[in-house]
C-alpha cells in the first residue's frame, strides 16, 4: 500500500480543480496546470479533495499510484503559491546578472554564458552571487535550476561554482608535501 497515495489532495481556497477522464486541471491565482494520469489509476473529486486510487492491485498500478498523487499535489501547490529554487555562485569573479530576459553568467570561462529564460519561468538576481528561479511548474523550475548549475558545478577542493542554496559541498583535502 502506498502511504503517499492514500492521502487525498486538499484543494485550497482560490484554486479550482476539475477532472475530465484521466486529465486533472487546476486553476489558481498564478495560472493553470494540467496533468494526465496513467490509465492504471482512478482519480475522483469529492468535497474539495482529490483522491487517487489504483485501478486494480497489480504491481504496475500500485507503482504509479503514489507518483500520480504527488504530481497532482504539485500542480495544486504550483497554481496556488508557485515554486522557487535558489542558486549561489562561489568563486573569485564569478557573478550573474539579468540582461533583458536572459541570464548572463561570468563563470571563469573566456566568454560570458548567456542562458535564455524559457516560457513560464522567472529568473531574478537579487545579488550578483545569487540566482532565484521561480515558476508554477515544479518540474520545469528544477530543470532550469539544474541546467544553470551544470554550466559550472561546484568543485570539491575550493567549492567554486554554482550550487543550490541548501546544498552542502563535501570538501576534499589538498595534496600533501
Amino acid at each position: 500500500m502506498s502511504r503517499i497515495g492514500k492521502k487525498p489532495v486538499a484543494v485550497p481556497d482560490g484554486v479550482t480543480a476539475s477532472i475530465d477522464g484521466n486529465t486533472v486541471v487546476a486553476k489558481g491565482p498564478k495560472g493553470e496546470l494540467k496533468f494526465v494520469t496513467n490509465e492504471n489509476v482512478l482519480v475522483s473529486l469529492k468535497d474539495g479533495e482529490i483522491s487517487v486510487d489504483p485501478k486494480d492491485q497489480s504491481k504496475v498500478a500500485r507503482s504509479q499510484w503514489g507518483m500520480s498523487r504527488t504530481m497532482i499535489s504539485n500542480i495544486v501547490a504550483g497554481v496556488k503559491d508557485g515554486f522557487e529554487k535558489r542558486l549561489e555562485i562561489n568563486g573569485v569573479g564569478y557573478r550573474a546578472a539579468m540582461q533583458g530576459k536572459n541570464l548572463q553568467l561570468s563563470l571563469g570561462y573566456s566568454h560570458e554564458v548567456v542562458y535564455e529564460t524559457p516560457e513560464g519561468i522567472t529568473i531574478a538576481c537579487p545579488k550578483p552571487t545569487e540566482v532565484v528561479v521561480s515558476g508554477i511548474d515544479r518540474q520545469q523550475v528544477g530543470h532550469v535550476a539544474a541546467e544553470i548549475r551544470k554550466y559550472r558545478s561546484p568543485e570539491p577542493y575550493k567549492g567554486k561554482g554554482v550550487k543550490y542554496a541548501d546544498e552542502i559541498i563535501v570538501r576534499k583535502e589538498g595534496k600533501k608535501k
